[in-house]
């Protein structure tokens, strides 16, 4: 009995000692913002690209009011209802603690985010885009829709478990301007890596869900939802039939170029997203994505 009680105590010192590591995990420290007035237009057409709509409403209800559930191995994850509502929104939010939130994942209270929130493509928004967005969230009508709670099982239903991860796995998204390219690719490349997010789908997750080093746009053969992304890369692409105006129709209408549709989380993309977007913007898409002298 000693021994077996010692054994119990020794079990629960472990168990309380991780728990205070993780919960004193190094966060990423909040970087300084520059004091800017935001574009509400633009905040909305960069809500649209992003695939804030998307995610975060679902069919019918107001928009950002919350959205449906992303299904997953690890559990199914909701999109919170991200209106001006005090209560349930996010009425009481700084700018600060807004673009904390987007860029690094870490919520008001200092906690992480889950990765099937795709902040890891969201640290290449730029301190503007983030006021016109806030600025754009400021005049949605609030909606008093609860958000629900994820639904997610032991072990990763413990938030804090997500800084570890964060700390070998995140993959926060740099970008620079190549000299040697033209400004149509310079573009896609920002918009694909970027707010446009691609890489979240189409590039293969490991096993516990982080993205590869190399983050090339090969596919996933094993999404995270049980389900498939194709590879685009410009070899694969063109050996499907895709020119750069095929690409763009296929972006707009979701109608492919052997006359198939998209289906899944694509036809959701491109009905929330992609058939909003600018010609000039789909234009720049395709030319990066199909430029063969990259690959």
């Amino acid at each position: 009995m000693n021994r077996l009680a010692l054994l119990l105590v020794a079990a629960l010192v472990a168990a309380t000692g991780t728990v205070l590591a993780l919960e004193n995990w190094p966060m990423p420290a909040a970087p300084a913002l520059a004091d800017m007035v935001g574009d509400p237009k633009r905040g909305a057409y960069l809500a649209r690209l992003s695939g804030c709509i998307t995610c975060h409403t679902t069919p019918g209800a107001a928009p950002l009011s919350g959205g449906q559930g992303l299904v997953s191995k690890f559990g199914t994850f909701f999109a919170p209802n991200i209106t001006v509502d005090r209560a349930n929104g996010i009425g009481e939010w700084t700018f600060a603690q807004f673009v904390r939130a987007v860029r690094q994942g870490i919520s008001p209270d200092g906690e992480p985010y889950y990765p099937a929130f795709p902040y890891e493509f969201y640290a290449t928004l730029t301190d503007q885009d983030m006021a016109d967005l806030w600025a754009a969230v400021q005049q949605t009508p609030p909606s008093d829709k609860p958000s629900r709670e994820h639904e997610v099982g032991f072990p990763f239903n413990i938030r804090a478990g997500v800084k570890p991860w964060r700390t070998f796995f995140e993959r926060p998204v740099q970008y620079a301007v190549d000299p040697e390219r033209t400004s149509e690719w310079n573009r896609g490349r920002y918009l694909v890596w970027g707010p446009a997010h691609c890489a979240a789908c189409h590039a293969p997750r490991n096993m516990i869900g982080g993205l590869p080093d190399n983050m090339e746009l090969g596919g996933d053969p094993q999404m995270q939802d049980g389900g498939r992304s194709p590879s685009l890369t410009a070899k694969d692409l063109t050996a499907r039939g895709y020119t750069k105006g095929r690409l763009l129709e296929a972006l707009r209408t979701g109608i492919t170029p052997d006359g198939d549709v998209f289906g899944g989380s694509m036809a959701e993309v491109v009905h929330g997203s992609t058939k909003f977007l600018l010609d000039q913007h789909l234009e720049d898409i395709s030319t990066y994505l199909l430029d063969l002298g990259r690959q």
